[in-house]
């Protein structure tokens, strides 16, 4: 029978390939073996301070081979792992301790400083622990070990704000398994090949994808502290990577580092990312660095979405809806618009039914009830089926701007822009209008050693774009602000009138700053 919790999956894979090497980090290399070893540890030592099934952990989660231990090891307690962001303020902190009121907080004590602030404002009651001191315990046998259901909670995901109360997705055993299993399947990865990761294990891709889908396929694993792109293909190098994921804005900033000769002589041969870029992109960057693209898509609250199938390359699409290796079919998608299904050609929300998708949103029902609906999950994502069953990704349909009586993507704006070869990345948004609902404004970068002319980049989309579609404003910046995972963080986008912005129609009335939060 094959293993359907995250305790089951580690216990499989150390029995299978032992003293192989797992995980790369630094200088360091741990086994299979020895990462049952160290995880036992850490399990059998929560155990001696009172940590049991169900109990709420808050981990501080830096990308380092004792995190993962530790996370692994909390597992098996049946503990349930609040990683989040070591990055994160006093004052986040607290947010995260008064919203889940974890039984222990695990840091580390060189660098985790914000915590006792943290602690001291919201959860004196909780035990901090040094990260350490749990590996520096001896393991006892497997005592500590509880049992465990496919279904039982596993982590809270932070997806969005922190301050105040955070959107906590509530994942399961099933769902991060489920998810290792299938990712070296849905990538055609074997034993032979060694993952990279520089994502934070505090979200899911990095522990569900990277971490699992190594363990599942007998693979090894390299974690990275953090993504510097500068230094990313050596990295590949160093270790013998031979894949990595890439979210956000990665392969665009890998594409502005200075290009070199031996660009492609590297170990590299696949890169797993979503959303597609464009054909012509896709193939550029695949030229440079010698490797090949796989394109998907999934989310926090269901790691099974879409992916191209095996032997296909649908550039632009997100692929079709993933299936299990073994189970086979398992993962239902449908488009919906005005609360009835829609065919090929319609843009609407897409929906999955899949048994992977997410509890809930933790204590807050109903959140959960308004995207988890007769057993289908609401993702919040617009996409357009192509009557093959391929899906497009059109935008998120909270971030629809609605523009003098017309909805627009800021996907398809940003698109647009960068099609402009002194463009090297571009974040739309919608701000404030005198004539109510939006109006569009466009923040750009400017490639290394370009200068942007804010009516040449306008000028340009004439003809591409529906007038309505155009940006009214146009700000060039130096950067854009990021999440963790290199997203760009348009809550952070100021959307009151500033100082750099062009107007291309004039504006008779000041925008006042608003929210937005929530994008």
């Amino acid at each position: 029978m094959e293993p359907e919790t995250i305790p089951a999956l580690l216990d499989a894979a150390a029995a299978a390939h032992g003293d192989l090497v797992w995980l790369l980090a630094g200088d360091g290399s741990y086994s299979f073996a020895t990462t049952k070893e160290r995880a036992d540890a850490v399990g059998a030592a929560a155990a001696r301070r009172g940590i049991g099934k169900g109990d709420l952990v808050l981990l501080l989660a830096h990308n380092q081979p004792a995190d993962v231990f530790c996370w692994l090891g909390l597992l098996q307690r049946g503990a349930i792992v609040v990683a989040v962001n070591p990055k994160s303020t006093a004052g986040e902190l607290a947010g995260f301790l008064a919203q889940t009121r974890p039984v222990a907080i695990v840091r580390d004590r060189a660098v985790d400083h914000a915590v006792d602030r943290a602690v001291d404002s919201v959860a004196r009651g909780s035990t901090v622990i040094d990260i350490a001191d749990l590996l520096a315990e001896p393991a006892t046998g497997d005592r500590h070990r509880v049992a465990l259901d496919p279904g039982d909670p596993a982590v809270l995901i932070p997806t969005s704000g922190t301050t105040g109360r955070s959107k906590l997705v509530v994942q399961t055993h099933r769902g991060y398994v489920y998810a290792g299993v299938g990712f070296p399947y849905w990538l055609g990865l074997g034993a032979d090949d060694r993952l990279m990761t520089s994502l934070p294990i505090f979200h899911i891709n990095a522990p569900a994808y990277s971490l699992l889908g190594s363990m599942a396929a007998g693979a090894s694993v390299v974690l990275l502290d953090r993504f510097s792109a500068s230094t990313f293909i050596e990295s590949a190098r160093r270790y013998g990577a031979t894949q990595f994921n890439s979210i956000g804005s990665m392969l665009e900033l890998l594409m502005l580092q200075p290009e070199r000769d031996d660009d492609a002589d590297n170990p590299l041969r696949i890169c797993y990312t979503g959303p597609s870029p464009t054909r012509e992109r896709q193939l550029e960057i695949e030229r440079r660095f010698g490797l090949r693209i796989m394109c998907g898509y999934a989310l926090s609250e269901s790691p099974y979405g879409m992916i191209w199938p095996h032997g296909e390359r649908p550039y632009g699409t997100l692929g079709v809806p993933r299936q299990h290796p073994t189970l086979g079919h398992i993962n239902d998608a449908r488009v919906v618009a005005d609360g009835r299904e829609v065919g090929a050609g319609v843009v609407g929300e897409l929906e999955l039914r899949n048994p992977v998708l997410m509890k809930g949103y933790f204590e807050m029902p109903d959140e959960t009830a308004s995207v988890l609906v007769d057993g289908w999950l609401r993702t919040g994502d617009l996409v357009v089926q192509d009557g093959d069953g391929f899906y497009t990704f059109v935008g998120r349909k909270k971030e629809v701007i609605r523009r003098r009586g017309e909805n627009l993507s800021p996907l398809e704006v940003e698109n647009a822009l960068m099609e402009h070869g002194a463009v090297a990345d571009a974040a739309v948004v919608g701000v404030p209008s005198e004539l109510g609902e939006e109006d569009v404004k466009a923040f750009v970068i400017p490639a290394p050693g370009a200068t942007l002319e804010p009516e040449a980049v306008r000028g340009s989309l004439v003809g591409v774009l529906a007038p309505y579609k155009i940006p009214r404003y146009l700000e060039v910046v130096a950067d854009l602000p990021r999440t963790p995972t290199g997203r760009t963080a348009k809550h952070l986008l100021p959307t009151g009138r500033t100082r750099d912005e062009v107007d291309f129609e004039g504006n008779p009335v000041v925008r006042t700053p608003r929210s937005r939060e929530g994008l």
